[in-house]
C-alpha cells in the first residue's frame, strides 16, 4: 500500500505502516507525511471511520474458501495468483485476467484478436452453469447462496468470480425497478453497459443473462474507450452458456457459443455490440437502433475521470434509469458528491451494497476498507 501523503514535502522514507490512528484506513511512511496529509483526511476520516466498522460485512460471502479469498488476501497469506492456481484455473480462457501476472501475459487488444483464447469456464460441468437450469426463476435472486441453490453448484466453486458480471446486471434491473415476475414491462430489454474493460475477454460468461432473463431478448451495448479499435462495431450473439471443460457434457452438442459479423444477426436472446469511445460522443448514433431501458457502469471511477461529466450530463438529458458500481463504499461517496454537483440533485438511488460483488478482495488496494469489484451500487 502507497504511502497516503505522498508526493508532499519530502520522498517517502519507506513503506507504509503507520496507519490513522482513529480511522485505520489510510496509512503513512512517516508522522511528516500524516501531518501534511491531514489537511485533506480530516475531511474524510470520520466517514472512513465509520465504513471500517462493516468490514465483516464487505467479506461476508457463503462460500467455503471466503476466508481465504478475503482476510488471508488481504493480509498477504494467500494471493489471487496462488487461489486461482490450486483450482486449475491460473492463467487460463476467462480468468487470463483475474491476477496481475495475467495482466502482463497480453494486452486486452491483442488477446481479444480473432478470439484466441479458450472462453469456456474450464472446470467440470458440476462446478458451473454450462447448460439450462433444471427451473426457471420463481422469484427474485437476493444473494450468492440463492443462486447456487438454483444453479446447483456447490459453494466450492470458484465461478462467482466471473458471474458477479452478469449477476450484478440482474441485481441492477431489480434495484432500478425495471424487472418484476408479476408484472413484465416487455419481451425485450435494452441495456447500455458504459466503460467495459477486462469484461471483453470474459463476454461468454454474459450466456448465463440466457438463465437470468428466461423469454426475455436482452441487447447489450458496450461502448468505452478501452474497446479496440478493430473491434468497433463488432455484433456477437450468445446463442448458449460457456461451456464446461467435461468432453461428453450437452453443453458440447448446443449451438456455438460465440458467433460475429458485421452484417446480419442471428436470431438470439442476448446479443452484444461494441462501441469504442465516451458514451456522450457515442449516444447519438446507438440510440438510433437502440433506446436504452437501462444504463449500467460497473466499476465506473466517477471521481476518477473528468471525461464522466459530459456523460452525466447526458444521462441527466435522456433521464433513463442508470446504476453505478465501484469497489468500495468510499469511491461511491465522491462519485455521488461528483453527480450531485452536476445535476444539482444527489443519486435517485442511495448507495448500498451488492450482494452479488466478485467474492475476492482486490490486492494492494488504496485503503485499508476491503476492495471489491461491483462491491457498491448507487444511481440516477
Amino acid at each position: 500500500m502507497e504511502c497516503a501523503g505522498k508526493g508532499r514535502g519530502n520522498r517517502c522514507i519507506g513503506p507504509a505502516r503507520r496507519r490513522c490512528g482513529r480511522c485505520g484506513a489510510v496509512a503513512y511512511c512517516s508522522a511528516s507525511h500524516q501531518l501534511l496529509h491531514w489537511s485533506d483526511h480530516k475531511d474524510e476520516c470520520e466517514r472512513l471511520e465509520e465504513q471500517m466498522k462493516h468490514v465483516d460485512v464487505l467479506n461476508d460471502f457463503p462460500f467455503t474458501f471466503s476466508e481465504e479469498s478475503t482476510v488471508q488476501v488481504c493480509e498477504k497469506q494467500e494471493s489471487r495468483c496462488s487461489f486461482l492456481s490450486k483450482r486449475g484455473v491460473h492463467r487460463v480462457g476467462m480468468w487470463m485476467y483475474e491476477c496481475c501476472c495475467g495482466l502482463s501475459v497480453a494486452s486486452f487488444d491483442c488477446a481479444s484478436t480473432g478470439r484466441s483464447t479458450d472462453e469456456g469456464w474450464n472446470l467440470p460441468s458440476i462446478l458451473c452453469p454450462c447448460s439450462e437450469p433444471s427451473f426457471q426463476i420463481s422469484k427474485h435472486l437476493c444473494s450468492w447462496k440463492n443462486y447456487f441453490d438454483w444453479r446447483s453448484i456447490p459453494l466450492h466453486s470458484p465461478v462467482a468470480l466471473l458471474l458477479h458480471w452478469p449477476l450484478t446486471i440482474y441485481y441492477a434491473t431489480q434495484v432500478a425497478g425495471l424487472r418484476s415476475f408479476n408484472s413484465k414491462i416487455s419481451d425485450k430489454l435494452c441495456i447500455h453497459y458504459l466503460g467495459p474493460e477486462k469484461e471483453l475477454l470474459q463476454l461468454s460468461v454474459f450466456g448465463e443473462l440466457l438463465a437470468l432473463f428466461p423469454g426475455v431478448k436482452v441487447d447489450i451495448e458496450l461502448i468505452g474507450p478501452e474497446i479496440p479499435q478493430h473491434r468497433n462495431g463488432e455484433m456477437i450473439n450468445l446463442c448458449s452458456y460457456a461451456h464446461c471443460a467435461d468432453t461428453d457434457c450437452i453443453c458440447k452438442s448446443s449451438s456455438e457459443n460465440f458467433s460475429s459479423s458485421t452484417g446480419m444477426i442471428k436470431s438470439s436472446a442476448v446479443t452484444l455490440r461494441l462501441h469504442k469511445g465516451f458514451y456522450h460522443d457515442r449516444y447519438g448514433d446507438i440510440a438510433k437502433d437502440s433506446v436504452p431501458h437501462l444504463i449500467i457502469a460497473p466499476n465506473a471511477g466517477i471521481a476518477a475521470y473528468s471525461s464522466w461529466l459530459s456523460t452525466i450530463e447526458l444521462i441527466r438529458e435522456i433521464n433513463v434509469p442508470a446504476v453505478f458500481s465501484d469497489y468500495c463504499e468510499e469511491a461511491c461517496h465522491l462519485a455521488a458528491s461528483c453527480i450531485s454537483t452536476i445535476t444539482g440533485h444527489p443519486p435517485k438511488l442511495p448507495i448500498q451494497l451488492n450482494p452479488f460483488r466478485q467474492p475476492m478482495v482486490v490486492e494492494d488496494s488504496a485503503l485499508f476498507l476491503p476492495c471489491y469489484s461491483n462491491c457498491f451500487l448507487f444511481g440516477m
